[in-house]
């Protein structure tokens, strides 16, 4: 198996057909497939062996695509950049990453300002770091060079977001990938024909994950270069969009549109919506669904390190009500408690080929989230009813001990979400001399509204027991977040830390 298999088969079968839609500019499946060839050659005349690793400095474009597939068909490893790192988080992942070269736009050359840069950079938009991307391709072979790569060799090493220190670099498989991108299109219709956006971003594994699945099925998948719902309601008209992935995020800010924005674009080509990246908010995907009728709405939960874990399918999406359903194809899950005993309620593990190869040199690391059986830990406290969905109750870090009671900040979440005028909260643990932690929430009014603190505080003594009602709430205009739509609730305690 290999990430770049399907754009090889779909370009021999219908080279004419378009893969990569990018505003005015069409890539078919035959330029894909030479283009990424080119691009393999350039590498590897470069001096790089296979198994040596290529940054990847890119935001959503046409590019995106040909530049996994043409590391893939080099043997080389790919380690995607995001564009809003800065120099210095930059440079630790190259240098820990061990990168022998660098494809960026010159556009996002602010997150490699000043570093060490790999020996060999190619530059698209501009020559600014290095020589031109397209003027080296137009030079290269078009001949496929095939350089093998095993099942179980790493295509990527993809870095974790750092919430809870350095960034980790997983080693994810072309066999966990590739499996990924043809269940995804059994799941949620991907395939000859079906046309879908690339919404989140590419350089998130997600974003990849369901950005990059359609092209080795045969679809066409449109870039949205940067995050904007009105834009994404006018590309889903325009390019007839089917399938689309979203992060709750993403549906935070369609909801602030109003129902008039949706009612102005054509949205009937729409027919599956699928979420990752968080646990969707009851009350929001209640919006979804309401929103978008007739429209399938997945639930999916997962991790750069497990994959895909679950997946809650449209027909339970009401009936189970913030569930994120059952162990997705392939998949085995287990429950446990702190002694390690199987439970209905505890910490989550799966195993399944979806699972990364480890932590790049970081054996320790690895053996501290694995089992010698071969699960992985999700990181994650969850409970599993009698019918076997699973519901994330909250992270395993994230509980807080106030007055030695355990509470789920997600449990407080939901309720706050509930009361008029707010549209999303965040709660984390602060310091507090006589109960160890406080629960302090962070509450974003929806557009136009006013959140009485006092009533909001009133409404979650009517849901919740004492220990668990917020001590102190706050209300922000927005919630800090990673490039994939997570909350930063590491950035929530630091700025609201006391003073050494």
């Amino acid at each position: 198996m290999s990430i770049a298999g399907g754009i090889r088969e779909i370009a021999a079968a219908a080279p004419g057909t378009i893969a990569v839609a990018d505003g005015d500019r069409r890539l078919t499946y035959g330029g894909l497939d030479d283009r990424s060839s080119r691009l393999a050659n350039v590498l590897l005349a470069a001096g790089l062996r296979p198994g040596e690793r290529v940054a990847v400095l890119l935001g959503n474009r046409l590019e995106y695509p040909e530049v996994a597939a043409g590391i893939a068909k080099a043997g080389l490893i790919m380690v995607p950049l995001n564009p809003r790192l800065t120099p210095a988080e930059s440079a630790y992942i190259l240098d820990h990453s061990a990168a022998g070269a660098l494809v960026a736009d010159q556009a996002h050359a602010a997150a490699v300002e000043g570093t060490t840069l790999p020996p060999t950079v190619l530059c698209l938009g501009g020559h600014g770091l290095g020589p031109s991307y397209e003027a080296a391709l137009a030079m290269a072979e078009a001949a496929d060079p095939r350089v093998k790569a095993g099942d179980l060799d790493p295509f990527c090493v993809a870095y974790t977001s750092g919430t809870t220190g350095r960034p980790k670099g997983v080693l994810i498989s072309h066999r966990s990938r590739c499996l990924t991108f043809y269940a995804s299109a059994l799941e949620w219709g991907l395939g000859p024909g079906r046309r879908t956006i690339a919404v989140a971003p590419m350089y998130h594994g997600a974003g990849f994950a369901f950005g990059y699945a359609p092209l080795c099925t045969g679809g066409t998948v449109a870039m949205l270069r940067q995050w904007d719902p009105e834009r994404l309601l006018a590309m889903i008209a325009k390019e007839r969009a089917q399938s689309v992935f979203l992060v709750p995020t993403h549906a935070h800010m369609l909801r602030a549109l109003g129902p008039a924005a949706l009612r102005a674009h054509d949205l009937s080509s729409l027919d599956t919506l699928y979420f990752n990246a968080a646990a969707l908010p009851g009350t929001l995907k209640e919006w979804v669904l309401d929103a978008f009728p007739g429209v399938g709405v997945h639930e999916l939960y997962g991790s750069t390190e497990a994959g895909i874990v679950s997946v809650c399918r449209p027909a339970d999406a009401r009936r189970k009500l913030g569930s994120v359903g059952r162990p997705w194809f392939m998949t085995e899950a287990r429950i446990v408690d702190d002694d390690g005993n199987p439970a209905s309620r505890g910490e989550l593990f799966s195993r399944s080929p979806y699972l990364m190869n480890g932590y790049l040199g970081d054996p320790v690391a690895t053996a501290g989230c694995t089992t010698p059986d071969g699960f992985l830990t999700s990181g994650d406290i969850v409970e599993r009813d009698d019918e076997g969905f699973i519901y994330i109750v909250d992270r395993k870090k994230d509980m807080i001990i106030s007055g030695g009671v355990n509470i789920a900040p997600r449990e407080v979440e939901e309720v706050l979400s509930t009361f008029a005028g707010v549209a999303e909260a965040a709660v984390v643990g602060l310091p507090d001399e006589r109960w160890g932690e406080r629960v302090t929430a962070f509450v974003v009014p929806l557009p136009g509204a006013d959140v009485d603190v006092a009533a909001l505080v009133a409404h979650c003594r009517t849901r919740l027991s004492g220990p668990k009602v917020p001590r102190t709430v706050e209300v922000v205009a927005a919630l800090p977040r990673n490039a994939a739509g997570k909350i930063l609730k590491r950035a929530l305690k630091e700025s609201h830390a006391p003073p050494c």
